[in-house]
């Protein structure tokens, strides 16, 4: 155990909206963390109510304030956090007091001692609503199917990731929701470990029905990224090829209609589909090429970041 004792920890929570729950939250890690060596990075994401004041009249030197310049959102949130972490183990929770802190130290246990890369949550007896039970139920299933990755519950946000894995993570969008995939593509050993949860402190909660179209839409990107991000021509040539290829043979049916048969073709919808297919065809092939550019775009501007910081405040005090 003194191993993880001392190494040092990153408390990462984004917060938006949370100026009733921000205080008893730090409480509750001192309370959990006694002994260890951590920072609490909290990621304002351009709260409208006092959640920021709050923070800063802590006066807790343990505690570093993010302030962004706009609402990202929280996968960017969680990314301007991980960024700026110094901890060797990096932990993330939500600022709802949902998470439990003291599940922590079980976590850790298992990423110190057993070597696994991410400890993973899953929250026993959920104290949500079914507006958001059901929708995370239906997430976790098409993530199950879709990825081929078991792993029973991806919203929960208590996670504790090795330094190395969680500066790899490449969030944005709303990213976060297939944080472990994302972890597990960078090679990550996961651990799922059961943990606690509790009914919001205060606040409301920013999640509905509509998740599930999100998530079904975040994942035909994040399947698209692992198989055909790096050469997308593999996918918009092929099918673009297919195309090409289908609507070849329907017009050289089409000329043996007309040279060895007799028949007139000109008014035929066919002719029309064969034209079609061509076309659609070269148009896919020439946007797999154009992506093909753009990602080598990407990879040359890798380090530029996505959000900006607008102050960091340690302790109440700018940095």
């Amino acid at each position: 155990m003194t191993a993880v004792t001392h190494a040092p920890l990153s408390i990462v929570v984004p917060l938006y909206n949370e100026e009733d729950n921000v205080a008893l939250l730090t409480q509750k890690i001192h309370e959990s963390l006694v002994g260890y060596n951590y920072e609490i990075i909290y990621i304002d994401d351009f709260s409208k109510d006092r959640t920021r004041k709050t923070v800063k009249d802590l006066r807790d030197e343990k505690v570093h304030l993010i302030e962004l310049k706009k609402n990202y959102g929280q996968s960017l949130a969680l990314a301007a956090g991980i960024d700026y972490a110094k901890g060797d183990f990096i932990i993330t929770m939500d600022g709802d007091l949902q998470n439990d802190p003291s599940d922590i130290p079980k976590m850790l246990k298992y990423a110190v001692e057993d070597d696994y890369d991410v400890v993973t949550g899953i929250r026993q007896k959920r104290k949500d609503s079914l507006v958001k039970k059901i929708p995370s139920k239906i997430a976790n299933f098409l993530v199950r199917r879709v990825t081929q990755l078991d792993i029973k519950d991806n919203g929960c946000a208590l996670k504790v990731f090795t330094k190395d894995i969680a500066k790899d993570l490449n969030l944005y969008g709303e990213m976060h929701r297939f944080i472990n995939l994302l972890a597990h593509l960078e090679g990550a050993q996961i651990k799922q470990v059961p943990v606690k949860h509790h009914a919001r402190h205060a606040g409301v909660s920013k999640y509905g029905l509509e998740r599930v179209f999100k998530v079904v839409a975040d994942m035909m990107l994040l399947l698209f990224i692992r198989k055909y991000f790096q050469r997308p021509i593999h996918l918009f040539g092929i099918f673009g090829f297919l195309l090409i290829l289908v609507g070849i043979i329907i017009n050289m049916y089409l000329l043996f209609v007309k040279f060895y048969l007799g028949e007139d073709i000109g008014t035929r919808p066919l002719l029309i589909f064969g034209l079609m297919f061509i076309l659609a065809g070269i148009q896919l092939f020439t946007i797999g090429i154009v992506m093909e550019l753009l990602i080598r775009t990407y990879y040359e501007s890798q380090s530029k970041r996505p959000y900006r910081i607008k102050k960091v405040t340690v302790g109440g005090q700018v940095s």
